[in-house]
């Protein structure tokens, strides 16, 4: 990760913010931008990544203590923190977005795509086809991830789902499926199946689109 003296003036968060505005940022951007200092250990940018750890580890809901865990995450950056993210639920809310296409969804992970290690997600649908709930089903490796039938449908299961979309980001770059995501595809529909609970796709995605196994016929 590169120190804010490391990186060109016009490319440091809150000057890129200003020029290109906040959807040109990735994650651990937004939260350094938040945060605004870091500690004399640590830069703001290594603050923000740790940070965005302890955040992701949560299913995007920290609590105060966990945050403040965090190498340099005190009381007054664990509460900014807190409430910038409750402010945004408040306002951006994924539950009822309605699925035409299963890409509709990746406005909603799309911003896992700067990941540095996979992120295996999995998206709630109800019966009218709208989204319930999107969430991180496992964290893995720098090209692989290891996720189990019963951890993805646990939730879904909770929330009542008919159906549901699984994803991971690739951060090596290609969208081209391993051998293992095809397995672990082929599990899900499986237990899909036995549960009544529909695997509409599994979609890979990066910065610079997604390969869809529904689109390829692969389902």
């Amino acid at each position: 990760m590169k120190k804010i003296s490391d990186i060109p003036k016009s490319d440091r968060p809150r000057e890129k913010i200003q020029a290109k505005g906040p959807e040109a940022l990735s994650d651990h951007e937004l939260l350094a931008v938040l945060l605004g200092s870091g500690t004399t250990k640590h830069d703001v940018m290594k603050v923000a990544e740790k940070a965005l750890k302890a955040i992701d580890g949560s299913d995007g809901n920290p609590s105060i203590e966990k945050l403040q865990k965090t190498e340099g995450i005190g009381l007054a950056k664990a509460t900014l923190i807190a409430a910038a993210l409750e402010f945004a639920r408040r306002r951006i809310r994924p539950e009822g977005l309605r699925i035409s296409f299963p890409a509709d969804c990746l406005p909603l992970i799309r911003h896992y795509a700067d990941r540095k290690q996979e992120h295996f997600l999995c998206i709630s649908i109800n019966g009218a086809n709208e989204v319930l709930k999107s969430r991180i089903v496992s964290v893995g490796l720098v090209n692989r991830t290891q996720v189990h039938p019963r951890e993805v449908f646990a939730d879904a299961i909770t929330d009542r789902a008919s159906a549901i979309i699984v994803a991971h980001n690739h951060p090596a770059g290609s969208l081209l499926p391993s051998a293992e995501d095809k397995e672990i595809t082929g599990q899900l529909k499986a237990a899909g199946e036995t549960l009544g609970i529909r695997l509409l796709d599994h979609i890979i995605f990066n910065h610079k689109g997604y390969y869809s196994f529904l689109e390829h016929g692969e389902l």
